[in-house]
């Protein structure tokens, strides 16, 4: 794999970064979800004009994962904030907190270490830097892959919640660790 970058993504990227969320999101997703719940999530939330608002929003942090060649294989969004989900504001104790609200690589650098590792690192530098004391997330219960990526870089069970996908409510892990 070409040298790696990790940047902050601009308003200059969003029509990059809205083709690479539609070809990773569907990567996560239960095997139960089908096409068109997960074609109607994509064109609700990752087309170039709701990435853009994503990149305007203060609250808001993208990082890109880059190869030398530009090509973009992994990116996260960090949402300052207290949890608007209300099972996650229950099982997230700690404030100020941050959600990692998206983390996803390209299916080419899955299990290779290659991305995702100095993507979470500069992602919890970023996470850190906001003055927040803890970070967040939720992840698919069945996402076994994610949970043990998640928790080999410090994240732990702290509850669940529900994620809406199409006509069905999934069951989400809330996972959590301290910040430094």
């Amino acid at each position: 794999m070409p040298d790696l970058t990790i940047r902050t993504a601009g308003a200059a990227d969003a029509a990059a970064l809205a083709e690479l969320a539609a070809d990773t999101f569907p990567l996560a997703c239960p095997p139960s979800t089908t096409a068109e719940a997960i074609a109607a999530f994509i064109a609700a939330n990752f087309t170039v004009e709701r990435v853009g608002e994503y990149l305007a929003d203060p609250a808001r942090t993208l990082l890109l994962a880059e190869e030398d060649d530009g090509h973009l294989v992994g990116y996260s969004m960090l949402i300052a904030g207290d949890p608007a989900d209300a099972d996650a504001a229950a099982a997230v104790t700690a404030r100020p907190a941050i959600e990692l609200s998206k983390f996803y690589t390209r299916a080419l650098a899955h299990g290779s270490g290659v991305v995702a590792g100095p993507l979470m690192a500069a992602t919890l530098d970023a996470a850190t830097a906001t003055g927040a004391i803890a970070a967040w997330l939720g992840v698919n219960e069945e996402n076994a892959r994610a949970i043990r990526f998640y928790e080999k870089h410090g994240f732990a069970k702290a509850g669940r919640k529900r994620f809406r996908l199409g006509d069905r409510l999934e069951q989400d892990w809330v996972l959590a660790r301290a910040l430094p």
